[in-house]
């Protein structure tokens, strides 16, 4: 290559140069993609509780319901629980319960509910001891004498009375057996009133086996107008003293039972 060749190799390349850029120029960059959008925030959480009861007494227990939405954990009083759901408590003292719910993006929400403890009312008193009225009062209260018209052993409509009340008195009371003792007033012969006696005794005897007590517990004897230890009742010459002496009187004769 002889030199005036070598001093145009300058020219050349500067023109190639030229030539290139002004063909870059025709053509304008490609424009950057545009930046994505930012994402939408999470929705706010929500968040109740409720207790039922929302009252007892110490040792009962409330049931604590809480139900959430759009959140992604939930506490109750700082401890994990599901979204919702629902717990047994039993608290010693009236507590304040909080459920927190927190939704993605850390936004929280809260609900609370106390529960009030009350101490439980004392116990009633003991009742009072039962005391057991002996057998022997229990007659003397229920078990009634009959008394009989002048000279006569038929049953009279009070006699009658007195023996039903009698007899259901003794049919309550097993163990029970009687004694019928007839007596007269003063009027008569001791042997007549010993045999009036014993036909008044018979008489309340038949009447109380009509009504069902057993004849096997029931016996009779006469004291007429004879005087033992309480007859005659009274000692004057009247019809009310008369009528006082003839009488039916019932004792109790065995207590084996009630």
């Amino acid at each position: 290559m002889t030199r005036a060749h070598l001093r145009k190799l300058p020219v050349y390349a500067g023109g190639l140069l030229l030539m290139f850029g002004l063909a870059a120029c025709g053509h304008k960059p490609a424009p950057a993609p545009p930046a994505p959008p930012p994402p939408a925030p999470a929705p706010l959480p929500t968040v109740s509780l409720n207790a039922n009861p929302t009252a007892i007494q110490r040792g009962q227990t409330s049931t604590l319901t809480w139900t959430s939405d759009h959140a992604v954990s939930v506490t109750l009083n700082g401890t994990r629980v599901n979204l919702s759901g629902s717990q047994d408590v039993t608290p010693t003292e009236s507590t304040d319960y909080e459920v927190v719910a927190t939704n993605s993006d850390g936004k929280a929400a809260n609900a609370s509910v106390r529960v009030t403890v009350t101490a439980p009312p004392p116990p009633p008193p003991p009742p009072p001891p039962v005391v057991q009225t002996p057998i022997t009062e229990l007659f003397k209260e229920n078990v009634r004498d009959v008394y009989f018209d002048y000279d006569k052993s038929a049953l009279r409509a009070d006699a009658r009375q007195a023996l039903t009340t009698d007899a259901d008195w003794l049919k309550a009371h097993a163990g029970v057996d009687i004694l019928i003792a007839g007596h007269c007033d003063a009027r008569g012969s001791a042997e007549y009133n010993m045999g009036l006696g014993d036909r008044r005794a018979d008489a309340a005897r038949k009447f109380l086996i009509a009504l069902g007590v057993d004849a096997s517990r029931i016996r009779t004897i006469s004291y007429g107008k004879e005087a033992i230890p309480g007859y005659p009742l009274c000692t004057a010459s009247t019809s009310e003293c008369y009528q006082q002496n003839r009488v039916d009187h019932i004792s109790m004769q065995s207590n084996s039972g009630q």
